[in-house]
């Protein structure tokens, strides 16, 4: 076949929608812009009230500045796929969507830990957390947590981007690292080997949360105040790990086991639900469990402009 960089992948995932396109392009388009909206609400009210700049909300921007790239990563192209006649997507732009999907998830698993190990000094060592979340120890792993994610990142995508392909159909409605190893007419131990490393490593990441969760629970029967802390931002933090590898595992097991006579719908929705589901609720499930967050935005869409308090 010839060179990968000239290859124009068809992507298949949509090929039985196409009688409802208008129905499914109104629903992803309301969905994307709600996404983004609740995101860069929550992301506003943080910045702009002073009250709000500690590091468990500096880490909750962060978490919703990266939903937002996971939703970019994917509705853009969708939205473009249900108003054309073929679903067709180059070799440069499927790895740049690969690149974007994969550094949003695995920035999704490290952030999460970054807030698990927060909320653990924030309850188990109340006196000391000052001295140990300094402003420039936030600083440190919110670069700690990106270049991490950047890093599993290009070596996926440099391991991918060598080999040869000898096939054009990606049985998605978007590009994924595994769909295109698939394509491969070579030997693809060496990304398999480094698949079942991030695994084991994000695995991992999740363990330790989880260890870090039976600490707060021991720490939180201690007084009412740990346990209305614990509450208010653990819980928050252990639906959204959940919600999150709940979604993922469902792709990557459908990717390699799943059936092909699945219905189209049915495949579309497990393979896009991590995409679609984590970046659409963790601002709601924290603006909803966080009171400072809650009440903050409730006062802004309240609150009555100065030029109708004067002429009230």
């Amino acid at each position: 076949m010839e060179n990968n960089s000239e290859i124009v992948f068809v992507l298949e995932g949509l090929n039985d929608s196409l009688t409802n396109r208008q129905i499914y392009f109104a629903f992803a388009l309301m969905s994307y812009l709600f996404t983004i909206f609740v995101n860069l609400m929550l992301i506003v009210t943080i910045c702009l009230e002073k009250t709000l700049h500690e590091p468990i909300y500096i880490f909750l921007c962060n978490l919703c500045f990266n939903g937002i790239c996971g939703a970019s990563s994917f509705y853009p192209k969708l939205l473009h796929d249900l108003l054309a006649d073929s679903h067709v997507i180059t070799y440069i732009g499927c790895l740049t969507q690969i690149f974007v999907v994969y550094s949003y998830v695995f920035c999704e698993f490290t952030s999460l830990t970054v807030m698990a190990y927060d909320r653990y000094l924030a309850i188990c060592r109340p006196l000391q957390y000052r001295a140990l979340m300094t402003p420039q120890k936030v600083a440190q792993l919110l670069l700690l947590t990106w270049c991490f994610t950047l890093l599993e990142t290009v070596v996926g995508m440099f391991l991918t981007a060598r080999l040869p392909l000898c096939r054009q159909h990606v049985r998605k409605i978007f590009c994924t690292n595994w769909e295109v190893v698939k394509l491969s007419c070579s030997d693809t131990t060496l990304n398999n080997i480094y698949g079942f490393i991030l695994m084991f490593s994000h695995v991992s990441q999740t363990g330790l949360i989880l260890v870090s969760y039976g600490h707060l629970v021991r720490a939180s029967l201690r007084s009412r105040s740990d346990r209305r802390k614990f509450i208010q931002t653990c819980l928050p933090h252990l639906i959204t790990l959940l919600v999150f590898t709940i979604s993922l595992m469902f792709d990557a097991m459908y990717s390699r086991y799943g059936s092909s006579g699945l219905l189209q719908a049915l495949q579309n929705t497990l393979a896009a639900e991590f995409l679609v589901v984590p970046p659409l609720i963790n601002p709601l499930i924290y603006g909803i469990k966080l009171q400072q967050i809650r009440s903050r935005i409730l006062q802004n869409f309240t609150h009555k402009p100065d030029f109708l308090k004067t002429r009230s």
